[in-house]
């Protein structure tokens, strides 16, 4: 089984904000369940639901993303 690369740092956006996966899910119209496999990387959230959840959390897409040397590392 292929390894899944973390590409994403929603979880620890919501977690340096204090917010939950659930929460942003209701601000975002999406399921729990459906934040849940972003914040643990089993499913990538498109380009745009990016863009939406940046502006949710007040912060920029990059600070979303993973830097290529974090996940050359992994």
């Amino acid at each position: 089984m292929a390894e899944i690369k973390k590409l994403n740092r929603i979880k620890v956006v919501l977690a340096e904000k204090d917010l939950t996966n659930k929460w942003l899910g209701q601000q975002l119209g999406k399921s729990e369940f459906t934040v849940s496999r972003w914040i643990t990387n089993k499913q990538q959230p498109s380009v745009e639901q990016l863009f939406d959840i940046a502006k949710t959390l007040h912060v920029e897409v990059k600070d979303l993303l993973m830097s290529q040397d974090e996940v050359e590392q992994q």
